[in-house]
């Protein structure tokens, strides 16, 4: 349960508009290895995925391509929290997506706690459909 505490313990952190950039969101890519990531415009909902990861004794992709996460784990179809949630954007083939921390299935919606859902830290719906598959990781 450690891993889903410190997620949680981030929520709420958000982009700072204008030319500011939120030290926290550069964190998370800089303690992963992209010390070259200046700005939090760039994409991090894999950067804020691979932290919580880390800090907490787990396995991660060190990449910010949320589809890295597909390669990472055991495959599970039924998730716990913890476990991770991959997501397809713009079209099932494409090498966009999204990654986060499935909180709960509702009908046709997946709950997920994730990073740069609306520029912050936060619970959002996404499609069941665009999931590509949920995995559980590995202690390290």
């Amino acid at each position: 349960m450690e891993l889903i505490e410190r997620a949680l313990g981030e929520y709420g952190t958000m982009e700072i508009p204008g030319s500011t950039d939120n030290p926290e969101i550069l964190k998370y890519f800089h303690e992963i290895g992209h010390d070259w990531v200046e700005h939090e415009e760039t994409a991090w909902c894999s950067a804020y995925v691979n932290w919580v990861a880390k800090v907490s004794g787990y396995e991660y992709s060190g990449a910010l391509d949320a589809r890295s996460w597909l390669k990472k784990g055991s495959v599970v179809l039924d998730f716990k929290l913890g476990d991770v949630a991959i997501f397809w954007r713009e079209s099932p083939d494409s090498w966009r997506g999204h990654v986060g921390f499935p909180i709960r299935r509702d009908g046709d919606s997946v709950w997920v706690l994730g990073g740069n859902q609306n520029n912050m830290v936060r619970i959002t719906p996404y499609p069941y459909n665009r999931l590509l598959g949920y995995r559980r990781l590995n202690k390290i």
